[in-house]
């Protein structure tokens, strides 16, 4: 199965056009292309006095008053983007891509590029300058352990079902290589890794996996949690931690992810992303154009409906304005 697409398909964002991903990186993946910034955007974040988003075909871009396209050394989609500081960070996405700045987004690097994986990574954190995971699809799991140079991947097999333990040891003793081929397809889709305010790992997946790390993800314990469906985003906030996922579940823990209590929204939209606006309240984007504010004693107000586009993300720019992005590219967020 191609996976060039699976990013746009886990968060049901529906494009008007076929995209095909390029997976050789040549002259034409460095240029700039004037109408990028109104293209497919998956990811957005802030960090200290840096902005940078990256989306469709290894698109990458900083904000400097307005949001500009950067050179990219892939053509890659580029699905997640992680700021350690100001001029530290990572970007990942499909074919196991992961690159690199060192200048707070004005250039990027490759680090690992595996276009035979097949298989797109969602998420990047690091814990610091050399310390740092990668997660995707299918379980797909990297450490690195020098600032993303070399990545090791790994097996997390304590997040399998039970009936596929089994069913692995099984086949181990049987088919060697057909065991490594089926435990590469056991695992549920990783799409998020957060890290909460007492320091745990919370990662959450496809078919309600939500899972917590006290070692920096070397070893996980599943979470009871209330709901089996998609989850694909997280928001770690002074208040507690929410958890969002397919059409329109929303669930908050306010005991450090060990119970979780569904907040009903008048939706039924994926909820892609979230930002903390402030002390009281996130604000939550995701298909249909849905952008929606909840207060964090569990009330909810529809802030805006975009109609004809899926969203995907929300951040803040260096001047503290707020931005969505998707399907059509970056908005500006009026304030009220």
């Amino acid at each position: 199965m191609s996976f060039s697409m699976l990013r746009l398909a886990v968060l049901s964002v529906l494009l008007t056009s076929n995209i095909n991903t390029v997976c050789a990186e040549t002259d034409i993946s460095s240029s700039i292309q004037p109408l990028a910034v109104h293209s497919l955007v998956l990811d957005s974040t802030l960090k200290a006095d840096t902005a940078v988003a990256v989306g469709e075909r290894g698109h990458l871009f900083i904000f400097d008053d307005n949001w500009l396209q950067r050179p990219s050394p892939t053509q890659a989609h580029l699905t997640k983007v992680y700021l350690l500081d100001g001029k530290l960070g990572w970007a990942v996405g499909h074919d196991a891509t992961v690159l690199h700045t060192q200048d707070g987004g004005l250039s990027w690097q490759v680090q690992m590029s595996s276009p035979e994986i097949e298989k797109p990574l969602m998420d990047v954190l690091f814990f610091d300058e050399l310390n740092g995971i990668a997660i995707g699809a299918y379980g797909m799991f990297y450490r690195s352990k020098d600032g993303g140079n070399a990545w090791e991947p790994e097996f997390h097999a304590e997040l399998l079902f039970e009936e596929d333990i089994a069913y692995l040891e099984d086949l181990k003793a049987e088919d060697e290589a057909l065991y490594l081929s089926e435990r590469s397809t056991l695992l549920p889709h990783f799409n998020r890794v957060v890290q909460l305010d007492d320091s745990r790992l919370l990662m959450v997946g496809e078919l309600g996996l939500a899972a917590v790390s006290e070692d920096k993800g070397i070893s996980w314990q599943r979470l009871d949690f209330p709901y089996d469906g998609s989850l694909f985003n997280a928001l770690v906030t002074s208040k507690g931690v929410y958890v969002m996922g397919l059409r329109g579940h929303l669930f908050k823990s306010e005991d450090g992810a060990n119970s979780w209590q569904e907040i009903a929204l008048p939706i039924q939209s994926t909820l892609n992303g979230g930002l903390i606006v402030d002390d009281n309240k996130i604000r939550l984007v995701g298909n249909a154009g849905v952008i929606i504010d909840v207060y964090h004693d569990g009330s909810v107000a529809m802030v805006a409906q975009r109609q004809g586009e899926n969203l995907v993300t929300i951040s803040r720019d260096t001047h503290g304005k707020q931005w969505v992005a998707g399907t059509k590219g970056f908005i500006e967020l009026k304030q009220e």
